[in-house]
Formats: structure tokens, sequence, C-alpha cells
């Protein structure tokens, strides 16, 4: 199973691509995790509609056909880290390959997001780009923890 972090915006702190190297090395061989950049539409003079459109090709063009496509949404459903784990293992038992879309600054395209086959939220907060990516991909390896028994996560 591949899972791929669609992401809006190509350049993080260094602490936030050191701490997403750290938890990519640590998910084993069978569950791939990757992430895929996706350049940021420059802002100058166009409406949010034309930049959400034009962020939206690029994200499509990022995810293989075939994909389960997850949009990160602040009006979409909460998890736990327990429910995520399930997700996981119910992803790993449909065979598919997942991509979890994090939008741009100005968020993802309305029929993007409409059309996804989920939408999940990290957090009620309004965190910075570079936290979201260092949260998803430490849930998801705390999910995959859970998922194997590993000792990582504690209840």
């Amino acid at each position: 199973m591949r899972l791929s972090i669609v992401a809006v915006g190509q350049k993080v702190p260094d602490w936030a691509q050191q701490a997403w190297n750290d938890y990519v090395k640590r998910f084993p061989p069978e569950l791939k995790v990757e992430l895929k950049a996706v350049k940021t539409e420059p802002r100058a003079s166009k409406t949010r509609e034309t930049l959400l459109a034009a962020e939206r090709q690029r994200i499509e063009a990022a995810i293989p056909r075939g994909t389960h496509v997850v949009a990160l949404d602040e009006r979409g459903t909460a998890l736990t880290t327990k429910a995520l784990a399930d997700k996981l293992t119910a992803w790993q038992g449909e065979g598919v390959d997942v991509a979890l879309v994090i939008g741009g600054p100005d968020g993802l395209d309305p029929e993007f997001r409409r059309l996804a086959h989920e939408r999940i939220r990290l957090s009620d907060l309004t965190l910075p780009h570079a936290m979201v990516r260092v949260l998803l991909i430490e849930q998801l390896y705390r999910a995959w923890s859970i998922q194997t028994g590993h000792p990582y996560h504690r209840e």
C-alpha cells in the first residue's frame, strides 16, 4: 500500500523537513509513504476561485487514477487516533493506495473537497502548513503502531 501526502506548497522550514524525514523512515517497506509537493498558485491579482482551480489541476495531476482520495478539511470528520488506525486498516484491507490532500493558503477547491472519497480534519485549531505535514505523518505512524501492537501508542 502507498500513502501519498499531497501538499500544496513546496518549501517548509528545516525542522518540519527533519521531522517528516524521521517519521517516514519508521514505516515498514510494505507501507510506503511519500510526499508530493504541489506548487502554490501565485496570489497576485487573481480571484480565490481561479487560484483554487489552478491548484486543483496540480493536485489531480499528482494523484494516480484509482487512488482513494482523502481531503483534509476543517469541516471534515474528526477522528481519534484509534479511529485513524481503523481507517488505515480498512484502506489496507481494500488494497487501495491513498492520497491525503493538504490544501494551500486558501484551502481546497470546493468541488475537489466534495468529490473526495473522504474528508477528515486534524484539529479544530488553525495550523501552519508545515505543522500539518508533521502532525499528519506522526498520526499516520501512530495509527500504524496501534495496528501492529507497537508500544509507541499508549492509552
